[in-house]
């Protein structure tokens, strides 16, 4: 991996903030089952811990968001789309990501799941990055709040490459990997 700068979280921090959250999120619901969506690819590591610190009967769903570029009358226009909703008719909804930043997909999937007329929806992230945030959303529940553009790997989320999902630790301000030079060109 390449050489890492910047904030970090240690892998303590992260669990001890992530059990205050089940702690929060179990007295909120007082027993009440929870339905708990969670969006993947990212937030997968967070929402496994999470939900084992939530102390309430429980169904887990998951979602994955595809993005697609849509031509609308010659106009490309760029449109998220969700996998299968659940059923969450008078449902108390808890969704889990692990990234709130510009916001935009996750209020869009937050109208989505609203429009099944769930009884409560609510929103819980390991990061609230409020820098480039596009829409009026927060975060009702939230792991660690900053203002960095950088990108952040470990702990479930990826590097540009891929690698760093299995790092117990969170580190922002990795560096890409060097660009390889183009063929034909000499040192």
């Amino acid at each position: 991996m390449s050489a890492q700068r910047g904030a970090a979280y240690s892998a303590a921090r992260i669990a001890s903030r992530v059990a205050a959250l089940g702690k929060d999120i179990s007295r909120e619901y007082r027993g009440r089952r929870l339905d708990v969506v969670v969006t993947l690819d990212r937030a997968f590591v967070f929402a496994a811990d999470l939900v084992r610190q939530i102390e309430a009967p429980m169904v887990c769903h998951f979602v994955r968001e595809e993005v697609r570029d849509v031509d609308h009358g010659g106009h490309a226009r760029r449109e998220v789309f969700f996998g299968s909703h659940p059923e969450l008719k008078g449902r108390d909804v808890l969704v889990v990501d692990a990234v709130l930043e510009s916001g935009v997909t996750q209020e869009f999937l937050l109208r989505r799941l609203g429009e099944g007329g769930p009884r409560s929806i609510r929103l819980a992230v390991l990061l609230d990055k409020t820098a480039n945030r596009r829409v009026a959303l927060e975060p009702d529940y939230f792991g660690f709040r900053n203002a960095s553009n950088q990108v952040w790997v470990g702990y479930g989320l990826a590097a540009a490459n891929g690698t760093g999902r299995n790092l117990r630790q969170l580190s922002s301000g990795v560096q890409a990997a060097p660009r390889k030079r183009s063929k034909g060109r000499k040192k």
